[in-house]
């Protein structure tokens, strides 16, 4: 279960999702066995031209390994100098991003406008390959239309280029996150290849990541939004993976996590950005629990831990009380 020469303990992975994989977040879901995690996208113009606040996104501690960093750019040449930087850095994977449709990203060439441009994505994997010796992986969409030939052809390219790995994200640049993912492009996909294919999309249960492995035949599995309110998810996959007994995640086990992960957050931010942060996250994390709706209104002016660590156990205690009784 290896990609490159990274061996992975199991077969689902963290998706890089901006704005949220960040260090914090990516120890929190690493506690619960993820195989590997991966950080949100970095901007290869940012690591060639020393930008502090980019630089930042590379920062990473020993209990994350192994750690995926993702670039993203349209220079061939300074991709393969920001791949360096990362490698330098002590990444095990360097990840390079066509799969953005966000407009300011597409109208510089980067992110899924790559893969409309197949001369432009060669001279990139190859610059790429030939900077960097840890594995180099890449994470696509369908391409721009819903036949999944833009995946098929980038795909073809990648593994010809020296790429060791591609995530497949089955819906369309236009889609976003829209509609249906389209798996059987990740099937076809994986009949294509010979390298790991890593499949991604509309993954928001146990079931479904069991049944994405069966039907696809992927090799890996990459949870991305189902993660953000549920970190947990993959204590739950790990366990029926080695056919383990479910473990109990009770709102209390759920409570701990969650303060651990505003206090890492406090300490890799700063008190104020961080809990300004809590005030979205800490709305994601108790999504469905009773009286969450209120609890994200009560969160909405969050500056201090003092106030945040308050609302959270608040917000807890009477589950904590009754599981004690």
């Amino acid at each position: 279960m290896n990609i490159g020469s990274i061996n992975l303990s199991n077969p689902f992975i963290l998706a890089p999702l901006a704005g949220i994989t960040n260090l914090p977040f990516r120890q929190m879901v690493k506690s619960f066995g993820t195989a590997l995690v991966c950080s949100e996208m970095i901007s290869a113009n940012g690591l060639v031209h020393e930008s502090q606040r980019t630089f930042d996104y590379l920062k990473w501690e020993p209990r994350e390994k192994p750690i995926s960093f993702q670039i993203f750019g349209s220079d061939a040449e300074i991709m393969a100098e920001a791949a360096r930087i990362v490698e330098s850095n002590g990444a095990d994977i360097l990840d390079i991003n066509m799969g953005c449709s966000v407009r300011k990203v597409l109208k510089t060439g980067s992110g899924a406008a790559l893969m409309k441009d197949y001369k432009q994505s060669e001279s990139i994997f190859k610059a790429v390959r030939k900077a960097i010796n840890i594995p180099f992986t890449i994470k696509i969409r369908s391409g721009w239309d819903s036949s999944g030939k833009d995946a098929l052809e980038i795909g073809r390219i990648a593994e010809s280029c020296g790429v060791d790995a591609i995530a497949i994200h089955p819906r369309t640049a236009r889609q976003g996150f829209g509609g249906h993912s389209d798996w059987t492009i990740i099937r076809k996909i994986k009949e294509a290849s010979n390298i790991p294919i890593i499949g991604n999309g509309d993954v928001d249960s146990v079931d479904k990541a069991f049944q994405m492995l069966e039907t696809t035949q992927c090799d890996f599995v990459m949870i991305g939004r189902a993660a953000v309110n549920n970190p947990w998810i993959f204590q739950e996959l790990i366990s029926r993976y080695h056919h383990m007994p479910q473990p109990e995640m009770t709102l209390t086990n759920k409570r701990d996590a969650i303060c651990k992960y505003v206090d890492h957050s406090i300490e890799y931010l700063g008190e104020k950005r961080a809990c300004r942060l809590m005030r979205s996250r800490l709305g994601w994390l108790t999504k469905g629990l009773p009286n969450s709706a209120q609890f994200r209104n009560d969160i909405r002016f969050l500056e201090t831990r003092t106030q945040t660590f308050a609302l959270l156990l608040d917000f807890f205690e009477p589950y904590t009380f009754l599981a004690h009784k």
